[in-house]
C-alpha cells in the first residue's frame, strides 16, 4: 500500500469514526431528553 492509499484510508476511517461518534452522542442525548424531560417553569404572579 503506497502512502497516498494509506492516507486516503486513514482519512475515510477518521471522518467515518467522527461522524459515527457524533451520531451515537446525539442518540444518547435524545434518549436522556426523553427520560428526563424539561419541567415547565412556574409563573409567579
Amino acid at each position: 500500500m503506497d502512502n497516498f492509499t494509506f492516507g486516503l484510508t486513514m482519512l475515510i476511517c477518521g471522518m467515518g469514526g467522527t461522524i459515527l461518534t457524533l451520531w451515537i452522542m446525539s442518540l444518547v442525548m435524545s434518549l436522556l431528553g426523553r427520560l428526563f424531560p424539561e419541567k415547565p417553569k412556574k409563573e409567579e404572579a
